[in-house]
């Protein structure tokens, strides 16, 4: 039997992308909360509960770009200079991020410029990737099998929204991860948030999801058409079994049950955005197919990948359950 590789890797990237957005959404999300916490105290215990993993998170981001672009590089190459703009403001925001992790335990007189450059850089990354993604499903222009839009196409009213929407999910992950990870009031402080973000998350998503359909005629098919109608009905309704085993989780104190929820909630929302892309790598011009690289290419990175990800995946879980459980400010990992 001929292994259909364009679709085995559009899989396998959409995982990357994925566990990109649920590991790493939350530490963007703590850095998000990070000046609304009241003390230099509070604020080292929140970053020390994502610093012996936030690196190997964005492993992941590796892993979804780097296979862009050597198995479909038709959509590497349509799909960046649309989104030049967002993606080099994420990476901006990475990069400031990541430097202030190291730098700002090295400095006492100026630990409150790093304290905003972990804040401002997750704040960046986390808009900027909503609005990549805005842009992705709201359509680029594709003419000749090249980019044929404008350099502000990508800025619409409805790739700011998703970029809001990004901006609160992403809080809602790093407050029940806070919540997961920490006691006292940093606890606290991020439950009260909890509250309040999830039920922005969901207002969001539901205008999001509202919106979507509208942009292009193939979504709006894909989601009333049988037989993936039936997706219109389930998925909604795991949406709000989600919310339900959020707010049960705050209110009655069980501090794993809201994170797990809201990471849930995200999973739901990225099977959403593939169930209306699909089969479009580039909607709504590209599908899988159309570019991907060689067969013989496909099959040899396959390989790797095969050998690879295993090995990914668990340094990525011993790394978690190594450092499991709550964390005590008394004791840090930088």
């Amino acid at each position: 039997m001929e292994l259909d590789l364009p679709f085995i890797w559009a899989g396998l990237i959409a995982v990357g992308v994925l566990s990109y957005v649920v590991l790493d959404g939350f530490d963007l999300g703590v850095g998000i909360l990070f000046p609304a916490l009241k003390s230099e105290q509070d604020r080292d215990l929140a970053m020390n509960t994502v610093a012996p993993v936030w690196d190997g998170n964005e492993t992941w981001l590796i892993l979804g770009g780097g296979g862009l672009y050597a198995v479909f590089p038709l959509a590497y190459a349509t799909i960046l200079p649309a989104l030049y703009a967002p993606l080099i403001a994420m990476l901006i925001g990475l990069v400031f991020r990541g430097v202030s992790f190291e730098f700002r335990w090295r400095t006492k007189r100026g630990k409150f410029l790093w304290d905003w450059g972990f804040a401002g850089g997750s704040i960046l990354a986390a808009f900027s990737q909503g609005v990549a993604l805005g842009a992705l499903v709201q359509g680029i222009d594709v003419v000749d099998r090249a980019y044929a839009g404008g350099w502000w196409n990508w800025l619409t009213p409805f790739s700011v929204l998703t970029g809001l929407a990004l901006l609160v999910g992403y809080t809602l992950l790093g407050s029940t991860w806070l919540v997961m990870k920490t006691d006292g009031p940093v606890r606290d402080f991020a439950r009260e948030i909890a509250g309040r973000a999830g039920a922005v998350t969901l207002l969001l998503i539901g205008l999001v999801s509202a919106l979507t359909p509208s942009l292009n005629p193939v979504y709006l098919e894909r989601w009333f058409a049988w037989p993936t109608a039936a997706f219109s009905i389930v998925v909604p309704a795991l949406v709000l079994i989600c919310v339900w085993a959020l707010y049960r989780g705050l209110a009655r104190g069980r501090d794993a049950q809201p994170f797990i929820a809201a990471q849930a909630l995200f999973v739901l929302c990225f099977i959403g955005i593939g169930i209306s892309f699909y089969p479009y790598m580039v909607p709504p011009s590209l599908t899988i197919w159309d570019a991907a690289g060689p067969d013989a290419s496909l099959g040899f990175l396959l390989v790797g990948a095969v050998v690879l990800l295993p090995v990914v995946l668990g340094y990525t879980a011993y790394a978690y359950w190594i450092f499991r459980g709550k964390v005590d400010p008394k004791e840090g990992y930088h």
